[in-house]
């Protein structure tokens, strides 16, 4: 990614010089650079605080902190934060983070002085000889820990004990006194201090799960991985400014909910938490709205609220029924049950009438620029010729245009926002646009239909919707969200943004999907390799692996790049590891010939079902060991090696629950090269030690063959990690060899019987699911995932 650099404002100074003077080390002030907002917001802070010749280290660093950290809806009270930190009135993180808080709390409302300070502890003093009174304290109630543990004690639990009874105690005292005291208690450090714990050590996993075994150490979680929804307010907060909309005349719009219109809404809601999960029904969901599921549905669930399913059906050119009730079904697959369905064009009339009194405020119009106009006077920021027309003349085109009395394309109906705004969503946005096209839902009964920028706000508001949580792309639009629910005195949901979830190896636009349904580059919207929600369900994926692997990524807004699908694989074998059965299964035959067993001849031998299980009747099942074995045509070589556990000429194997051959001879075709078949003998008596083990299946009665099943073997869809960075080429970036068919595999008899959706693991193979292609004749598997594991080993990101 290259290297982002900040504007030129007029100086030719160098921001690092600015940033060295102000006590930064030089590390921290070049990487900072690379960043233009941070940049920016920093050298505004200094020239705010009147240090742009240079101040102390410490004030320095808390003058970063600032640039970094203040909450952006108390801004105009940053001059006076800063006041307090150049005069050493706010001299520690402790105070800074205190201040913080407090200006979060009250926006850009007024405060008391006073309160401030109390909130952030100016004026209070902690001498040393307190401090050590209290270090000392704590040093004797932890004192057997400590002498256990020694110097691998954890120093931030000592100090967070202290700052417990002394938040505005000096820090530095702090850390410089449980030094002192370690060091007395403990004497010098050894030698024996600085060693590792040892690990108890452990068992090597058997031979089952050797292929997935994990690493199960873990760090302690914190608040947020052991509750991810805690970052949200409760309703009762929703009177607190948090955005602030900045104008181009130099008004600025503090978005929040006055007192009566927020008793109104706590009334209405009882004071519980309203989200919605708002698709719009225009293709199949993917991964990404899995995402946006646990998110919407999680957090009503974890407040004890209700969440919506939401149809946001504003295009009726794009939607169908289809997409309709694949969305309702798959939400209640993915486990979640709606508090109610409802959809955008429910509310059509009640949308009509607030556009009707958005043109009578004055804050509408109808406009007859086409699109390439509209686009032209934006770039140039310039207002519509029909920006300024009568209020009374866009009421009667309105009206025109609901009537059908006015051509497709001739006319829209527009907010007047702001066209001179540094944010483009400002632009005007359209809010109504004339389209002559049924409606799933509304049928024929209407010709306009509502924008998203108009109509996802207001349905929000009507709904009582608590919290209002979409993707970082719509953060730019928040604008305009609270634009237009203060034009109309509308009660304004809680809005946050959180980072999109992208996976390596494939695409999430809907655009891109349906070409590749449509075009057939695939086998329709539920094709295995794709990260739809029907694909990954065919796959044999459960909805508790991804909704495991959505809440393991979180759901801050960092941005989160592009997830490894190695990571979402590791979720899905934890769970299928856990909740599949064993059986085996050979892809590619081999006929090997068991010649000391006499023709005719059926053993059957006891199979586990699950590696750790009680053998009974419903852990085992019983696999025919007859005359003809089939082993993997991969598990044989002509010529033997140190690091090859398969068979060879007169080499011995196990064969799994079954016994040990060797290779006694190969039988070659006519060109001497290909390999027909091999003879081999088995000991039903002896157990040698041998470290090849291999899956087979054999016939069940003499001159029968095994059972045939079709095998699917599935790769990642895309060569490239990110094929969006392809452009216009993406399709050129396509794996050949995403799926592969085995149309002959053999099978043990145990599952033939298998339905549709049963999952299982293929021994040394993977994990497989029945296909709904399976027919009476002939079973048909998908590989869900291969046994091999690169995240837990570090290969995940």
């Amino acid at each position: 990614m290259p290297t982002e650099t900040v504007p030129n404002d007029g100086s030719s100074e160098n921001p690092v010089d600015l940033f060295l003077r102000i006590g930064l080390e030089e590390k921290t002030a070049r990487n900072t650079i690379a960043n233009n907002k941070v940049t920016r917001n920093l050298i505004d802070v200094i020239d705010e605080a009147g240090v742009s010749d240079g101040c102390d280290r410490t004030v320095g660093n808390l003058i970063y902190t600032v640039a970094t950290k203040f909450p952006p809806n108390a801004l105009v009270h940053r001059p006076k934060l800063l006041q307090y930190i150049v005069s050493f009135k706010i001299k520690t993180p402790a105070q800074l983070e205190a201040a913080f808080s407090f200006f979060s709390n009250i926006g850009s409302e007024g405060f008391n002085l006073t309160e401030l300070e109390e909130a952030c502890g100016v004026g209070i003093e902690v001498s040393s000889e307190e401090i050590e009174q209290t270090v000392n304290s704590i040093f004797e109630e932890n004192k057997n820990s400590i002498l256990e543990k020694r110097y691998r004690t954890n120093v931030g639990e000592l100090f967070a004990h202290v700052r417990e009874r002394h938040p505005w105690a000096d820090p530095k005292i702090v850390k410089q006194l449980i030094d002192m005291k370690l060091h007395e208690l403990l004497g010098e450090r050894t030698s024996a201090d600085d060693e590792k714990p040892r690990k108890k050590k452990e068992k090597p996993a058997k031979f089952e799960d050797q292929a997935v075994a994990v690493d199960t150490s873990h760090t302690q979680p914190s608040e947020e991985e052991l509750n991810p929804f805690s970052i949200f307010p409760s309703p009762e907060q929703n009177f607190k400014v948090h955005t602030e909309i900045f104008f181009s005349d130099g008004h600025v719009l503090r978005a929040c909910n006055t007192r009566e219109i927020l008793d109104k809404h706590l009334k209405e809601t009882g004071g519980k938490v309203l989200t919605r999960f708002p698709p719009e029904p225009n293709g199949y969901l993917h991964i990404g709205h899995a995402k946006a599921m646990f998110v919407n549905f999680g957090l009503a669930k974890e407040r004890g609220g209700c969440c919506y399913l939401r149809y946001d059906d504003t295009n009726p050119e794009a939607e169908r029924q289809e997409y309709i009730d694949h969305i309702e079904e798959i939400v209640r697959w993915m486990g979640w049950e709606p508090f109610k369905i409802t959809y955008a064009s429910d509310y059509f009339q009640k949308l009509y009438e607030l556009a009707v009194e958005l043109i009578q405020r004055g804050l509408a119009y109808v406009d007859h620029q086409t699109p390439d106009e509209i686009k032209e006077s934006r770039e140039k920021k310039e207002g519509s010729p029909w920006r300024d027309r009568p209020i009374e003349e866009s009421l009667v085109l309105f009206e025109q245009m609901r009537r059908g009395m006015i051509e497709e394309g001739k006319a829209t109906l527009r907010m007047k926002q702001d066209m001179q705004s540094d944010n483009k969503n400002m632009y005007d946005l359209i809010a109504y646009r004339i389209k002559f096209t049924p409606h799933p839902k509304a049928g024929d009964r209407w010709c306009i239909y509502p924008s998203y920028d108009y109509a996802h706000c207001t349905v929000d508001s009507l709904e009582n919707i608590t919290h209002s949580l979409c993707t970082l792309e719509f953060e730019t639009r928040r604008a305009s969200y609270y634009w237009l629910l203060d034009a109309l005195d509308l009660y304004q949901p809680y809005v946050w943004e959180y980072s999109r979830l992208n996976v390596t190896h494939t695409v999430m636009s809907k655009r891109k999907l349906n070409i590749l349904v449509t075009e057939k580059y695939i086998d329709g919207w539920d094709d295995p390799r794709l990260m739809t929600l029907a694909g990954l369900r065919r796959r044999g994926v459960s909805s508790a692996a991804i909704n495991s692997f959505v809440r393991g990524i979180g759901i801050t807004r960092s941005d989160c790049s592009v997830i490894s699908l190695d990571r979402l694989e590791f979720h899905i074998r934890e769970e299928v590891n856990k909740t599949t059965a064993r059986t085996m299964v050979v892809l590619h035959p081999l006929k090997v010939v068991i010649t000391n067993l006499e023709a005719g001849s059926v053993l059957d031998v006891e199979a586990q079902k699950w590696p750790t299980a009680q053998t009974d009747d419903t852990s085992s099942y019983k696999v025919p060991f007859s005359k003809i074995v089939y082993i993997e045509t991969s598990d044989f070589r002509m010529k033997d090696s140190k690091d090859y556990y398969g068979l060879a000429p007169g080499k011995s194997v196990w064969l799994r629950y079954a016994f040990p051959i060797k290779c006694t001879d190969v039988i070659f075709g006519d060109d001497n090269e290909t390999i027909l078949e091999l003879r081999a003998e088995f000991d039903p008596v002896n157990k040698p030690k041998l470290k090849g083990v291999l899956h087979w299946v054999a016939e069940p009665s003499p001159g029968v063959d095994p059972l045939k099943v079709e095998v699917r073997l599935f790769d990642k869809l895309f060569l490239s990690e990110n094929p969006a960075d392809l452009g216009d080429a993406w399709l050129s970036d396509l794996n050949p060899h995403s799926k592969v068919v085995i149309t002959d595999a053999y099978a043990v008899p145990a599952i033939q019987n298998a339905a549709v959706g049963d999952r299982f693991q293929f021994e040394r193979l993977g994990y497989f699911v029945v296909d709904k292609d399976s027919t009476s004749k002939k079973l048909v598997f998908n590989r869900t995932v291969a046994l091999r594991d690169s995240y837990s080993k570090g290969g995940g990101k």
